[in-house]
């Protein structure tokens, strides 16, 4: 079956956002990525650096203390419960609307029982990601290693904290690439093979 909505959820420095614009220009269709948290920031009312910050990363790498002051009561009026409610809808209207790729954001999981959506997960090597990010932020040494191991271990605990299920488990998703050993276009390709059903 063509899969018409490609969800990618990735480890921090392994090329998620680069890996997932190449893939919709192969298939000629959306990218969404930062364009999330422009929609829901303006449906939520939220300004724009709070849903940037915890739609992504738990504010804390600390597991006791990331969320131990909140919880997500689906009756509560809280900012991070309204957070999670415009990100499910900005995100089901994105997949509705029109076929795309999707990065981040929970998508994966928002978009879990929809049979036209391929949910991908991307991991490298701390090699990799540390040379990424230095590319990308001129970080070196142990601040650079510290800070791919935290967003790895706050993205983590955003994912459990609003989903309930592990992240970057092999069982939630359709494919798991190495960006590491296969190289950014090659983790392109087969994705899109995978979406076009060959």
């Amino acid at each position: 079956m063509k899969k018409n909505i490609i969800a990618i959820s990735r480890e921090f420095g392994s090329g998620g956002r680069t890996i997932g614009k190449l893939v919709a220009e192969k298939l000629g269709i959306e990218f969404y990525d930062k364009d999330i948290i422009k929609k829901v920031a303006e449906e939520s009312g939220l300004t724009r650096k709070y849903v940037e910050h915890y739609g992504e990363f738990a504010p804390s790498s600390d597991q006791r203390f990331a969320y131990s002051f909140v919880g997500l009561d689906e009756d509560s009026s809280s900012p991070l419960v309204q957070l999670w409610k415009t990100r499910e809808k900005v995100i089901t209207d994105f997949a509705t609307a029109k076929p795309c790729v999707i990065v981040g954001s929970c998508a994966d999981y928002i978009l879990r029982d929809r049979e036209d959506c391929l949910k991908v997960f991307l991991y490298a090597d701390s090699d990799t990601k540390e040379k990424r990010i230095q590319e990308i932020y001129g970080e070196v040494g142990l601040k650079l290693k510290n800070r791919v191991k935290d967003m790895d271990i706050r993205r983590s605990l955003n994912y459990k904290y609003f989903t309930g299920q592990d992240w970057g488990k092999a069982q939630n998703y359709d494919m798991a690439l190495n960006r590491g050993s296969l190289g950014v276009e090659k983790c392109a390709q087969l994705i899109v093979e995978a979406a076009l059903g060959e």
